[in-house]
């Protein structure tokens, strides 16, 4: 079972043929925080791809998959963004290091009789954990969420798009 703790979902639906929106989407690129992101196709999926050559720095990004269900005349697009396998070690030794703490504290809190060092040590497990989701959230989750707006964007300004010339042939 693959672990979904970083992983993140949401679900948009737009009033277009699937076909379109995917000629749309593909082969465009966003730019967040300095690093450009492409949209690229495989089978049903689209894939945006941090284009990681020119990164210099250590950063957690994300792969997102847009899975689309046509139905009808619309398409349900499901978003969803991981952290790339590279990058999870380093989240998941943090957050298995601050449950040792808060465990260690625990233990102490029952067995030991030093109350400080089980205060210390729960403090600095939260304290550690706080940081690091701090971090993520201004880091990781803030890529999820800009990749996640810039889907919904693009895909009502295609179906505005769209209205406007179905608009056009129809004053004609």
């Amino acid at each position: 079972m693959k672990a979904r703790l970083f992983t993140r979902s949401h679900k948009y639906q737009f009033p277009i043929q699937k076909e379109l929106l995917i000629y749309k989407l593909v082969g465009n690129s966003v730019q967040i925080h300095n690093l450009d992101f492409d949209v690229q196709e495989n089978d049903d999926c689209l894939y945006i791809m941090p284009r990681v050559e020119e990164l210099r720095a250590i950063t957690t990004l994300p792969e997102t998959y847009l899975d689309l269900k046509g139905v009808g005349n619309k398409t349900q697009v499901i978003v969803t963004s991981q952290m790339r396998t590279i990058d999870k070690g380093g989240p998941l030794l943090v957050m298995i290091f601050c449950a040792f703490l808060l465990l260690a504290s625990i233990i102490l809190h029952y067995v030991g009789k030093e109350a400080l060092l089980t205060y210390v040590l729960s403090g600095c497990g939260i304290f550690i954990f706080l940081i690091f989701y701090i971090r993520l959230q201004f880091g990781y989750f803030d890529y999820v969420r800009k990749v996640r707006r810039y889907v919904k964007v693009q895909g009502d300004q295609i179906s505005i798009d769209v209205r406007k010339q179905i608009f056009k042939h129809k004053l004609k």
